[in-house]
């Protein structure tokens, strides 16, 4: 790495990617994509997590990128850990800080473990500024009150030390803007991107043959984490009502986490094992949306899904619940149906009426605008223009 020499005014920084754990997600996708390609003429590029996410390892295989794992950094609320964790944050972004030279250190982070500790300890080392991606944020509605009211807090704090946000939706800006974190200027929307080829070019006969299921079989799928934000014994509890009105109808799950056995398990009891696959984590997702007659997503809260846009780029009608972000990709009746987070008879009407043909749907209507909109160089170049931005604020030479 280079950063150990004073450039003084050349218009080169050190930036440092913050993130709890590098688990199978639309954030930890992006995080990658944008440290990889992040201008290496103008950033060092640094990336610290904690350790033992799934994707650990292509951290490590992208060419001049210092990866940092730490032990004690991880999604669980655990405060003797958490303090061992801002503690390590705080040493290695004093290394940074002295590795930077003369050039300024940019801490940016995400998600809202990572995104209170790494905002604590970028603080505490001296950080020359300091971002923050919002991929939904640690509170929501099925909290209890002082539980919500705790974590909203924490943004609050942690909202003294950030120079900028980066929100992926909308109703997040709304939400942060409600909720007292961030004046609405403070905010810059930054589309969570993806490689939008990939599900243009997604072909529904490959993904049949994968999923070993005849083209004229109805089938509705998801791709998502097995864990509580997701859902996904909605997703089973509402796979058991439309199968018992479309006959032969098909449900696949591809993904994985902590909730699979409990989706397996819930499928068994309800007799459905035969018309359930459960693939894990594939990389031929493009192909798989392409197959589906329906995407159903059953998340209780979010930032905003990409799967959502990726379903409608590959040509998949959606049914999905009203939440966040998802609220400004899906258009009710025109490409999808949107229902009440926990309405598993919303969903169903929603998924039995698509299959069976009584509303007809056009998923590729506004494909056009979600390509652009999704465009991941796109993403990476905004948050380039955001830290220009800033540095050039502060009055740092070679910024503007």
């Amino acid at each position: 790495m280079s950063g150990t020499a004073n450039r003084g005014g050349t218009g080169h920084a050190r930036v440092v990617h913050v993130i709890t754990m590098l688990e199978w997600g639309g954030a930890q996708e992006n995080t990658l994509y944008s440290v990889e390609h992040l201008d290496p003429g103008r950033y060092d590029r640094v990336l610290v997590a904690g350790k033992g996410g799934m994707l650990d390892g292509l951290a490590h295989r992208i060419p001049d990128l210092r990866v940092i794992l730490v032990d004690d950094l991880v999604r669980e609320v655990q405060p003797a850990r958490d303090v061992k964790a801002f503690l390590a944050l705080r040493s290695i972004l004093r290394e940074e800080k002295r590795l930077a030279g003369g050039d300024p250190l940019v801490v940016h982070t995400h998600s809202s473990k990572a995104g209170i500790l790494g905002r604590a300890a970028a603080r505490a080392a001296g950080a020359d500024a300091v971002v923050h991606s919002i991929h939904g944020f640690g509170f929501h509605d099925d909290q209890s009150k002082p539980t919500h009211a705790f974590y909203v807090g924490l943004e609050r704090m942690a909202s003294r030390w950030t120079d900028a946000f980066v929100a992926v939706s909308e109703e997040n800006i709304r939400a942060g803007v409600r909720e007292g974190i961030f004046r609405r200027e403070r905010c810059r929307l930054i589309r969570s991107g993806f490689d939008t080829a990939r599900f243009l070019a997604g072909s529904r006969a490959v993904g049949r043959k994968i999923l070993g299921i005849p083209d004229g079989v109805p089938v509705v799928g998801t791709v998502a984490v097995f864990k509580p934000q997701k859902a996904p014994l909605d997703f089973v509890e509402t796979a058991r009502r439309v199968g018992s009105e479309i006959p032969g109808s098909r449900f696949v799950m591809v993904g994985d986490g902590e909730m699979r056995g409990e989706a397996e398990r819930a499928v068994a009891a309800c007799g459905m094992s035969d018309r359930f696959s459960f693939l894990g984590w594939r990389p031929e997702v493009p192909d798989l949306m392409a197959a589906f007659d329906v995407f159903l997503l059953t998340s209780r809260w979010e930032g905003l899904p990409k799967v959502v846009p990726q379903a409608l780029i590959a040509g998949c009608p959606v049914v999905a619940t009203a939440v966040d972000g998802t609220r400004e990709i899906v258009d009710p009746g025109v490409d999808g149906v949107l229902a009440p987070p926990g309405d598993v008879d919303a969903l169903t009407r929603g998924v039995a009426d698509i299959l069976a043909g009584r509303i007809r749907l056009d998923a590729s209507r506004k494909r056009e605008r979600l390509v652009r909109e999704f465009d991941q160089y796109e993403m990476v170049r905004s948050q380039e223009r955001l830290y220009t931005g800033i540095l050039a604020e502060k009055g740092y030479p070679g910024w503007s």
